[in-house]
């Protein structure tokens, strides 16, 4: 890490005193948190996935009925990434401050579960899960580790042991509604929160971008890290345009005393 500005170790020592008076802070991460451990993110101009592919093409809900092989490719890459991946520093600092009692929830757009990993218990996966599948035919759920390592391996489409249909991952595709209990629990957590942290997301994809807004709006503090400029910017009382992976942990530091 190099040698932080002066207006940037400010903002850390401000947003360290702002987490030690709240009392429910919520966080809301966004790819950008998990960028560090490798694996990509979808809008950044040089390296975002939908440079590369027409998301309504490969991860649209119409696509994966007419199409489901072709899902699974475009897959099994970040899929493989995902797996291999490992929790790094941001995930580690959200841990702690949840294990001390600072933070209540922990929003996430993500599908990787490093946070989980990590070692947070109240995580809210927002844009679904990998860790279950759900037939296309006759909605049959079951745990997705059975037929992972067949699927990264070899490139295997998972089937349903009960009718023998494709089965769909529970991560949220274009055209597709979002958990409704897990959307409704994010919501009434930014009702209630009295601090909103946003960490590695630039806020482009609704509903959720509208969350920190709805947190604001009921007269939370907000703190956002992030390598780009969200629309919110100008509402937070903390605005740090760094690497999530480098700023939460001198805010952790700081709040701790560690």
């Amino acid at each position: 890490m190099g040698e932080l500005s002066e207006r940037t170790l400010q903002g850390i020592r401000y947003a360290a005193d702002i987490i030690k008076a709240c009392r429910r802070a919520v966080v809301l991460t966004g790819a950008g948190i998990s960028t560090p451990s490798g694996i990509p993110d979808f809008r950044s101009e040089e390296s975002g996935l939908w440079n590369r592919y027409n998301p309504f093409e490969v991860a649209s809900l119409a696509a994966f009925r007419y199409k489901p092989e072709k899902f699974f490719d475009w897959l099994r890459p970040m899929a493989l990434t995902i797996f291999n991946a490992q929790p790094n520093m941001a995930h580690v600092s959200l841990a702690r401050l949840e294990s001390a009692g600072l933070i209540q929830t922990i929003i996430t757009q993500n599908i990787d579960r490093l946070q989980q990993r990590a070692g947070s218990k109240n995580v809210l996966e927002v844009h679904g899960t990998l860790d279950t599948m759900t037939c296309s035919a006759c909605f049959h759920q079951v745990d997705s580790q059975p037929y992972v390592q067949a699927y990264l391996d070899h490139g295997e489409v998972p089937h349903c042991p009960e009718c023998g249909s494709v089965l769909k991952p529970d991560i949220i595709l274009f055209g597709e509604q979002l958990p409704a209990r897990t959307w409704l629990k994010a919501t009434e957590a930014c009702k209630k929160c009295d601090l909103m942290i946003v960490a590695g997301s630039s806020l482009e994809v609704l509903p959720v971008a509208g969350l920190p807004m709805r947190a604001v709006e009921n007269g939370a503090h907000l703190i956002v890290v992030n390598r780009s400029k969200t629309y919110i910017d100008v509402r937070a009382d903390v605005v740090l345009w760094e690497d999530v992976a480098e700023i939460l942990p001198c805010i952790v530091k700081e709040v701790l005393g560690d």
